[in-house]
């Protein structure tokens, strides 16, 4: 394995072991809590590039999936994903690709890289919304009430806080010599 390789799926490693241990931290601000997810999804597709965040991302599903308690409140298991709000777990893969997506096609205009993260935001939300509607049988505004409308303005401050802290990561590992991989 030559040492771009190596540095990237080491990168990628990390980024899923950050996920694994912010992911379950919560701020409880109703029935669902905020979570970090989107942060480190965010810092992710900065640092990796598409590939390496959505790589992250799944790796960060899959170990929650086989029950260790990285999910919110420190839950794990297939009964996360199979519940109410596990269309917003697996609505982070599509983040991860959109906000990947345009991130790359961004080449590193502000505020095309904050579209990317508002699309994929607002993709993740509209398969957890709807996953939601469906498993609970509750009407759309009563989904965006609880699952939706609280979590904006914490998700919002996540993508300015990734777009800079991913920026000034980014720039640390080339100056270093340790991001020695394309995204």
């Amino acid at each position: 394995m030559n040492r771009g390789k190596l540095y990237f799926w080491t990168t990628c490693a990390l980024m899923t072991a950050i996920m694994c241990i912010l992911g379950p931290v919560t701020l409880p601000i109703g029935p669902i809590p905020v979570s970090l997810m989107l942060l480190v999804i965010f810092l992710s597709v900065i640092i990796l590039g598409t590939k390496g965040a959505v790589v992250s991302t799944v790796l960060y599903l899959l170990i929650g999936m086989a029950g260790l308690p990285v999910f919110s409140g420190y839950s794990g298991g297939i009964t996360k994903i199979a519940g109410p709000t596990g269309g917003y777990l697996v609505g982070y893969i599509f983040a991860a690709l959109i906000a990947g997506i345009i991130n790359e096609k961004a080449k590193g205009k502000t505020a095309f890289i904050i579209l990317g993260m508002v699309l994929g935001t607002a993709v993740a939300y509209s398969f957890g919304t709807v996953w939601f509607i469906i498993l609970m049988k509750v009407d759309l505004w009563y989904a965006l009430t609880v699952c939706v409308f609280p979590f904006i303005p914490f998700d919002v401050a996540k993508m300015l806080i990734a777009t800079y802290l991913g920026r000034a990561v980014k720039n640390a590992l080339m100056k270093s010599g340790h991001y020695d991989f394309e995204v």
